[in-house]
């Protein structure tokens, strides 16, 4: 399945976003910023950037007849491959703008799913990303599919009077069902393997994509997870066991969210993120380099929220304090503050070293005041494991 989505050359491609009552401009250009990045992580080169300010969506092309005609002219006269929209289409969107445009059109749901196929290593990631791309394509089906019913042999597997197009979709429909009845087989197995490690404190990294989990993953486990500056590297939870002093624990990587994270994938990734909802303590990963660290704050605890772990004892760590970058405001500037004129000293006196106490500032890449890192989080596992198992005091 993943290999009929996966983009194999690179492509030409603009990308599409809407500022509204909801998103102004400056979010806006950081959102197409972060869907730039998606792009080229699933193998596209972004060409150029179309934004349109309207009050909402146009039910028929998402953005206005003018600005489509401007999108359109770009495609022909610079060759453009694929038109890539900030939000998921409707399948009445989709098919109209693909309709005028006349080249590949994707939404945000579409590219982030691309990914993870790509990225998808093991069996269980490789069927919760399949299960997601099935479910995200059956509203959406034209005769772009038909090539599904070849799959099953064709002969004998349409009805009388049925369509090519019914044929998809019960084929889909079929192959969903299958899947999913997989996924239960895989959960149960891991849910079993989570109940035999033992009774040790569990630990889960958890944050934005691309925030350092992995660099932090490696420096605390001394393993080898892949890591590098691209979204969602990591799909599958990986864990390790870990030792601080004499304290064994588990700690796990998970994969990093995302605002708009698909509804179908975060639904799919369920029993990965079992790992979360299981854990004893999460270490929220915060890059605070980036310009609006505060947002994906928020998308992280909405999400965590959504998955069933916002009340889990959550440890902030703020990483990638060696990019950190601030503009100092002139004496005599009377404009006030804003988030890129305070330092990280600043930064640390405010509600995140304040209102916080669990919270440190740290560089994984630099390995920057780790001995504190894990210090800090061996009393706090420490303190979890008294409570859970307090006949195994002794061993401190």
């Amino acid at each position: 399945m993943s290999g009929h989505l996966t983009t194999y050359a690179q492509e030409k491609a603009v990308l599409v976003g809407l500022i509204t009552q909801h998103q102004n401009e400056e979010q806006m250009a950081e959102y197409l910023d972060e869907l730039a990045f998606l792009s080229e992580t699933a193998g596209a080169l972004p060409m150029a950037k179309f934004t349109q300010k309207l009050e909402a969506q146009n039910s028929r092309t998402f953005v206005g007849s003018g600005k489509l005609q401007e999108i359109i002219e770009y495609v022909k006269m610079n060759e453009i491959d694929t038109v890539i929209f900030d939000d998921e289409l409707s399948p009445t969107q989709l098919r109209n703008i693909e309709k005028e445009v006349g080249c590949k059109i994707l939404d945000r749901t579409n590219l982030i799913l691309d990914i993870f196929a790509q990225r998808a290593r093991t069996a269980h990631a490789k069927v919760q990303v399949e299960l997601a791309q099935y479910e995200y394509m059956l509203p959406r089906l034209t005769r772009m599919w038909t090539h599904l019913e070849r799959q099953r042999g064709g002969i004998g597997m349409r009805g009388p009077g049925e369509t090519e197009i019914e044929t998809d979709r019960r084929i889909i429909r079929d192959r969903i069902a299958r899947l999913k009845e997989q996924l239960v087989k895989i959960d149960k197995q891991m849910a079993t393997q989570r109940k035999n490690r033992g009774k040790m404190v569990r630990v889960s990294l958890v944050g934005y994509t691309n925030v350092g989990k992995s660099t932090l993953m490696n420096l605390i486990s001394k393993s080898d997870i892949f890591a590098e500056n691209k979204l969602f590297a990591t799909l599958d939870a990986t864990v390790r066991k870990v030792v601080i002093g004499n304290l064994p624990f588990l700690l796990s990587d998970t994969v990093g969210f995302i605002r708009k994270l698909p509804h179908h994938l975060v639904e799919s990734f369920k029993s990965t993120l079992d790992e979360l909802r299981e854990s004893d303590i999460l270490l929220h990963v915060v890059d605070i380099s980036h310009q609006n660290f505060e947002e994906q704050i928020d998308v992280v605890n909405q999400t965590l929220q959504e998955i069933g772990a916002a009340d889990k004892p959550t440890f902030m760590v703020f990483n990638k304090i060696d990019a950190f970058q601030y503009e100092e405001k002139e004496e005599d500037d009377l404009t006030p503050k804003t988030r890129e004129n305070y330092s990280l000293e600043e930064l640390k006196n405010s509600w995140m070293g304040k209102n916080n106490e669990s919270s440190l500032f740290i560089s994984a890449k630099e390995k920057t005041n780790i001995d504190e890192f894990k210090e800090v989080l061996y009393h706090r596992i420490k303190s979890i494991h008294a409570k859970m198992y307090p006949y195994d005091n002794f061993l401190y």
